[in-house]
């Protein structure tokens, strides 16, 4: 790996609020010029994301309704109805989505009428949505496209795992896609990560993965550059800076119809 190389602009999908240290790999990011879409999980992760990053530049916090967390149970119509409330005045939406994977057989309707309901009330426009699909990309891809999700947000499948057909659907849609180092460690990922428009991807980590103690800033900025030195491998060197400004033209753009909270995060 090129350490010489200067880090990413942005990680689009990270946990950095599963990290109990998570303030500090915040500060050191906005010393580095490192920005972090930290993805959360429920609403009221949410909430505590946003007070734990409040007045930290480098990270950008997302209102969540995790599809596990829907097939557990642990998000019921109490938290599927507080995500309503709260994603009026955000711009930043995920981690939203379906997961249809084996272990979660069963629960396919609850995630379902969940994630409709999360994109009927935060997927309105201006905003920046990074989603789970596993097993259900198609199911997805129904309902971005049925609310017209993409003509005026900027949705982002984050470690897309779908069919050829699928991707190529959710291109034509004007979707965005994330790309982690577990992504470009199969076969399939490499591909997909190819074969993607260049002014449709941007870098994730997906990292930590968990909730879990202190972790080191060095080891999330590996995983960055990690990412991007795959990516260059595929794509070639300019990928880079073509990364950097859809990013930036993503994440930074005004966000017509969103809150001042949301634009003051």
């Amino acid at each position: 790996m090129d350490r010489s190389r200067p880090l990413p602009y942005l990680d689009a999908h990270c946990h950095l609020d599963f990290a109990r240290n998570g303030r500090v790999l915040g500060d050191a990011a906005a010393c580095a010029g490192v920005r972090a879409l930290s993805a959360t999980v429920t609403p009221a992760g949410y909430e505590r994301a946003r007070a734990l990053f409040a007045g930290c530049p480098a990270v950008l916090v997302g209102l969540g309704l995790h599809p596990w967390w829907v097939a557990d149970g642990s998000c019921g119509e109490a938290e599927v109805a507080r995500f309503g409330e709260l994603a009026e005045s955000v711009r930043f939406i995920g981690e939203i989505g379906l997961d249809f994977a084996t272990r979660h057989d069963g629960t396919q309707e609850a995630q379902t009428a969940a994630f409709e309901r999360a994109v009927r009330a935060g997927v309105t426009g201006g905003k920046v949505v990074t989603l789970h699909a596993v097993n259900a990309a198609d199911e997805v891809l129904d309902v971005l496209e049925r609310f017209e999700c993409t003509a005026d947000n900027a949705c982002i499948l984050h470690w897309f795992s779908g069919s050829n057909d699928a991707l190529v659907r959710a291109v034509r849609l004007g979707c965005y896609f994330s790309v982690n180092p577990r992504m470009l460690a199969t076969k399939r990922g490499r591909a997909y990560a190819k074969a993607v428009p260049a002014d449709r991807l941007v870098v994730e980590t997906d990292w930590p993965p968990e909730a879990c103690g202190d972790v080191s800033f060095s080891e999330w900025t590996g995983l960055l550059r990690q990412t991007v030195e795959g990516l260059v491998e595929l794509r070639g060197e300019d990928i880079v800076a073509r990364m950097e400004q859809t990013a930036r033209e993503v994440f930074d753009a005004p966000a017509p119809g969103a809150g001042m909270e949301a634009v003051a995060q």
